[in-house]
């Protein structure tokens, strides 16, 4: 059965493209193309936004209360429920992302984050009374921001993209989504699903394309507010478009993130969560924590430890439920990722991998590799790298370690491991980030995410999340 697509989700409509460029789908493991959907630009763009502007304007769904819209939220959530494993499939072949991890997060966390957001509409208050120092009292009011251009990396296609759709939804905004041009599939069947759904004409609205037509969404008159997940680099540049608009942007940028072991930490434990915590999705999340801080007293034991079990990961087909290091999402980045391997290599000590595994001659493949005797300052410690590729750093005491993880451009995650729990969370009230886990690393649904310093501004995940996509109004009632 064919792949390809030819057309956009706009209006509840499949509409066809304004031109016949298309973006080819590459399966990640195997470099063959899988598919091509059409690639969108400004005329496409502005005819989501026309479907998106219309439906905030004029069908009524920002009127609806928090608790009508949570029934359409509930109906999508069994939409995409089903649809889990077509989404972990599709996530899979394009990223390089092991479908056991695509299985447990792509499957399940938009039916998830859905359920969530809808779980809050009963407490979601749109109107309060507070006492008035110069009259009767202040009516505070909250109200739907309007249009959302949401912007959707490809490392986590779906997840991201509810973490978006799922609080807009239920504060009453419409959306226009511009997937990753690696990862489209993926949001045909979040369109299929919202069909089936029931969810309102031009709530939420699809088109697949370029940073050009993605700058142009950005700026676009009719948008209310930009949601963007993507580079640090890319996130200033929205950042400085909408400070210029005076537009509200939610910004999930980067990460350069410290895992900071303690003496007493216990490898046993540590060790088997180094494949979430560290080198989640074959390296490519935000906030895996690439710098691992060792204290001296135990470092040779670390880097010993840390190599060996490193080695032991099975690399393989993303396809393959046995795979724990699946490829690159694309052969640009694989060369990215080779050449600060490649630097590496002059400023550090290689201990593990370092090259391309043998026997995957197709697909874009990087060995998980481990540097030791790495300075905090070297390119390898400071910048991201987004693939499997760790620096062990030596610190002397715990103050030191606390100062190396908040040397860096970038706040969004990290943890802290230690046989005292107590103490390990102390020590992570001293990070410098948006989320530090402690002995272990897993963003919650319920509670904010974001990123400090370089790695963005704005929460996604929690009740905070939905505050971002509202604005408030006070009435002042004299008498």
């Amino acid at each position: 059965m064919s792949l390809d697509r030819t057309a956009f989700f706009i209006g509840n409509q499949w509409v066809k493209p304004s031109t016949h460029k298309v973006f080819e789908i590459i399966n990640a493991s195997t470099g063959e193309r899988i598919a091509t959907v059409p690639e969108g630009v400004e005329a496409d763009i502005d005819a989501a936004v026309a479907a998106a502007r219309t439906a905030f304007d004029k069908s009524g769904w920002p009127q609806l209360s928090p608790a009508e819209r949570a029934k359409v939220m509930l109906k999508f959530m069994e939409a995409m429920a089903k649809r889990g494993p077509q989404l972990a499939e599709a996530v899979s072949m394009q990223n390089g992302m092991p479908v056991s991890l695509s299985n447990m997060l792509e499957a399940q966390f938009p039916a998830g984050l859905l359920q969530y957001y809808a779980s809050l509409a009963d407490g979601l208050s749109l109107s309060e009374s507070r006492p008035s120092q110069m009259g009767k009292e202040t009516l505070v009011e909250k109200s739907a921001i309007g249009v959302v251009g949401a912007i959707v990396p490809w490392n986590f296609p779906a997840t991201l993209a509810f973490s978006k759709i799922a609080p807009a939804m239920l504060a009453g905004c419409t959306l226009v989504i511009k997937p990753s041009p690696g990862t489209v599939l993926d949001s045909y069947l979040v369109a299929e699903a919202a069909l089936e759904a029931g969810v309102p004409a031009g709530v939420i609205n699809i088109v697949a394309a370029d940073r050009a037509a993605g700058a142009h969404l950005v700026s676009h008159p009719e948008v209310d507010k930009i949601a963007f997940t993507g580079s640090t680099a890319a996130g200033r540049k929205i950042a400085s478009v909408c400070g210029e608009l005076l537009r509200p942007v939610t910004l999930e940028l980067g990460g350069k993130s410290a895992a900071v072991l303690l003496e007493d930490v216990d490898l046993n434990a540590f060790l088997p969560g180094i494949p979430m915590a560290s080198m989640l999705n074959n390296g490519q999340a935000c906030y895996n924590a690439t710098r691992i801080l060792a204290p001296a007293k135990r470092y040779d034991e670390i880097v010993g430890a840390v190599a060996g079990m490193v080695s032991t990961l099975v690399i393989g087909d993303a396809m393959d439920a046995g795979t724990h290091v699946g490829p690159m999402a694309s052969a640009l980045h694989r060369e990215r990722v080779e050449g600060y391997i490649a630097k590496g290599k002059t400023e550090a000590r290689l201990v593990a991998g370092g090259g391309r595994p043998n026997g995957h001659n197709r697909g874009w493949f990087v060995e998980p590799t481990v540097f030791a005797d790495v300075d905090n300052g070297a390119v390898i410690a400071q910048e991201e790298i987004f693939g499997p590729v760790l620096s062990i750093i030596k610190y002397q005491d715990e103050d030191e370690a606390v100062r190396i993880a908040n040397d860096s451009i970038f706040g969004l995650g990290g943890s802290v491991w230690s046989s005292d729990s107590a103490h390990a969370t102390d020590v992570a009230r001293r990070v410098d980030s948006g989320t530090v886990g402690v002995n272990g690393y897993m963003p919650s649904l319920g509670s904010p995410f974001g990123g400090v310093k370089g790695s963005g501004m704005g929460s996604e995940f929690g009740p905070e999340a939905v505050n971002g996509y509202m604005r408030t109004k006070s009435i002042y009632v004299m008498g």
